[in-house]
């Protein structure tokens, strides 16, 4: 089912306490992979979810990734502290950049080990990369035990392309999942980004999505 391939999303900076209790009482039935929330409200949102099979994502280093690894990691902690499963955490692209993808790598890694048990998704931003950039970012992602490769945070200039996910995927060769997420605000945009390879998708429209495809089902 469709909605299983969603991480539905509220990320905008003024939402307040009363939205994300809307926001979660209008998701938590609909079959969600997860509910993304900022960080501050995660143990507000694993509280309204309860029992629910729809999860509790946050982000981490958001939405420029250049915090200190030391932040990260007790941003990861607190955050999977307070009940989040899973871990969207935005990569330093200015040390990617610099050709320090080992840096990447032990970032990534340390927040891998410090949170076992949680998924953990590597936002690349992929608007800033070049495709070699890209596969660097990947191959960093992979070598540190993460479990999705992420295209972008939603916030950067761009948001997710299928030629990214198409090059994402094919790379990765199944060794990593990849998540498309920035700008899916529609079906044909979703199942744009499934076919290309993406098995997991970031919007804050999922119950209109959801909502098109049943009138699809309809006519």
């Amino acid at each position: 089912m469709l909605a299983g391939f969603i991480d539905q999303t509220i990320l905008r900076p003024d939402a307040t306490a009363k939205e994300l209790s809307a926001f979660v009482g209008l998701s938590k039935g609909l079959g969600f992979a997860t509910l993304c929330v900022p960080p501050c409200h995660v143990a507000l949102s694993s509280s309204l979810l309860g029992s629910s099979k729809t999860l509790v994502s946050t982000v981490i280093g958001f939405p420029l990734g250049f915090q200190s690894a030391g932040v990260k990691l007790l941003e990861a902690k607190a955050a999977v502290g307070s009940g989040a499963s899973e871990i969207d955490m935005v990569i330093n692209i200015s040390m990617l950049k610099s050709g320090n993808a080992s840096f990447v790598a032990d970032e990534i890694s340390g927040i891998v080990e410090a949170v076992p048990g949680s998924v953990v998704k590597v936002i690349i931003e992929a608007c800033y990369l070049t495709d070699e950039e890209k596969i660097a970012a990947l191959e960093a992602a992979i070598t540190s035990g993460a479990q999705f490769v992420k295209t972008s945070t939603g916030f950067g200039p761009k948001g997710a392309e299928v030629r990214d996910v198409k090059l994402l995927a094919a790379a990765a060769s199944g060794r990593i999942k990849v998540k498309a997420s920035g700008g899916i605000k529609t079906l044909e945009s979703a199942l744009s980004m499934i076919a290309a390879g993406a098995t997991r998708l970031g919007t804050s429209s999922g119950p209109s999505i959801l909502n098109e495809m049943r009138g699809g089902f309809k006519r």
